[in-house]
């Protein structure tokens, strides 16, 4: 396996799986003032001081003094570190450095030898295009500087300048190099601009894909990996998870669903949710929880029965143990067997619906307040629908209050942009999870915007197959 070389940038690391891959040459490219020297330089101190690797920085334009003073900035006292032999700054013309690269014994050769060098910066290789007659010699020198770092397991980084749009032209530098890193300055609201870091290629690693923000502290560039937030600790041990019984989804949510959290999934009218709910659902029947559905309007009992058998499972003998019941908005039929287990509330207002669920709960040996763990299902679009924005705040807010009492784990389905704003900003705080699928053209996708443990995950595409459980993401 390929050996990994930390960056010692704060966040930069994680999105890269632990670092550079050794040896790889590496374009970091962006427009004035977007952080490039910066991030060469604090790759090369970090290197010194961390992991004692020799640095070298190749400057074109700046004199030494100019680096010098920018490193103090962040506290990077890069004297002593020459006065240990581990970094070096070099002013040197782009035509003296490609003399100097390929002659044996030359200051190149030298330099790299005195500080055991490892790692590389070259600030900045835009002006080879300067001093290059045609595209074939610019190919020629980058090509020769590329191929010698690499003979040298040097880990290197050629900062270039942005100077055309890049959503038209890709320099053919990209191509030929192991890795691509944009730097960008963004519009934040009206006034303010907000610095992004983008891995746009990297042989050899597995990155975290996306524009990911960074701000310049006192001790140099600190990047926060998107899809990142705040922690829940008490939801986001790993061992408190159950499974969804869906592998894709199951990897986004670092193993499954939190146990004891509510999570709820949010839809648009064009998604098809049904794979994803039945497939935790019948998931966790399989694996012996105890289960209780708040039925759709579009899913009574008798076709849920029919995706029972699809995924393997026997309500009749799950109901006949005890161990789910119904709760159904409407009058519609009770298939044979079921009427113990299954409440309908259709004609009841709030207040006494509330109360024959409760008093309904403790008959059928699955209240609750008995501290007995269970996973309960909601439609929460049915519950809107039929109760109305103020009925679906409070049972909500019921149910978010009986599973931090009990450690019940909540599922609840909903579509927030058909949802009341108040009530889907109501939803969307006081729940510790959101899985989000939405159609977009002819695909339809998944993604994880909201968990205890901090993490959103990137959009993943849903694919149906033909056996269980029916769907995948890629």
């Amino acid at each position: 396996m390929e050996s990994i070389v930390p960056t010692g940038i704060h966040g930069l690391d994680k999105i890269l799986s632990g670092g550079f891959p050794q040896g790889s040459v590496i374009v970091v490219e962006g427009a004035p003032g977007t952080g490039k020297t910066t991030l060469g330089l604090q790759f090369l101190y970090e290197g010194a001081t961390k992991d004692n690797e020799g640095g070298l920085y190749i400057t074109f334009e700046e004199l030494p003094n100019q680096i010098y003073k920018n490193a103090l900035s962040y506290g990077w006292y890069i004297h002593k570190q020459e006065a240990s032999n581990l970094l070096r700054i070099v002013s040197i013309s782009p035509e003296l450095l490609m003399q100097e690269v390929g002659k044996q014994g030359g200051l190149f050769e030298q330099i790299v030898q005195e500080v055991n060098c490892r790692r590389v910066v070259i600030d900045s290789i835009s002006l080879f295009r300067y001093g290059s007659d045609n595209e074939e010699t610019l190919r020629k020198k980058i090509y020769t500087l590329r191929n010698i770092l690499r003979k040298l397991h040097i880990t290197s980084l050629f900062l270039r300048e942005q100077t055309y749009d890049q959503s038209d032209t890709t320099a053919f530098e990209n191509y030929v190099v192991d890795g691509v890193i944009r730097l960008s300055l963004k519009p934040l609201m009206v006034s303010h601009r907000i610095r992004t870091l983008e891995v746009l290629k990297m042989r050899g690693t597995k990155i975290t894909e996306g524009e990911h923000n960074f701000n310049f502290t006192d001790a140099g560039i600190y990047l926060s990996p998107l899809y990142s937030m705040v922690e829940d600790p008490a939801l986001s041990q790993p061992a408190l998870r159950l499974p969804t019984g869906i592998p894709g989804l199951d990897d986004l949510l670092q193993g499954g669903l939190p146990k004891g959290s509510v999570f709820l999934l949010d839809t648009n009218s064009r998604a098809n949710y049904e794979y994803i709910i039945n497939g935790i659902y019948f998931e966790r029947l399989r694996e012996g929880d105890r289960a209780i559905m708040v039925l759709s309007s579009t899913t009574p009992l008798t076709l849920l029965q029919q995706y029972a058998k699809m995924y393997g499972v026997s309500l009749e003998e799950e109901v006949r143990q005890g161990k789910v019941c119904f709760i159904d908005h409407y009058n519609r039929p009770i298939p044979a067997g079921f009427e113990k287990s299954t409440i309908c509330l259709g004609g009841m207002d709030e207040m006494e619906g509330q109360r024959r669920v409760e008093q309904w709960l403790v008959s059928t040996d699955q209240d609750p307040r008995e501290g007995k763990e269970w996973v309960v299902f909601y439609d929460f679009n049915t519950v809107y629908t039929y109760r109305g924005a103020q009925s679906t705040k409070r049972l909500f807010a019921d149910e978010v209050a009986r599973s931090r009492t009990n450690g019940s784990t909540v599922l609840a389905l909903c579509n927030f942009s058909e949802m009341d704003p108040e009530l889907a900003s109501f939803l969307e705080r006081v729940g510790n999870g959101i899985i989000r699928t939405w159609v977009d053209g002819n695909y339809q996708y998944l993604q994880i915007v909201k968990s205890p443990g901090g993490y959103m995950s990137a959009p993943r595409m849903i694919e149906n197959i033909s056996g269980y459980p029916f769907i995948r993401l890629v």
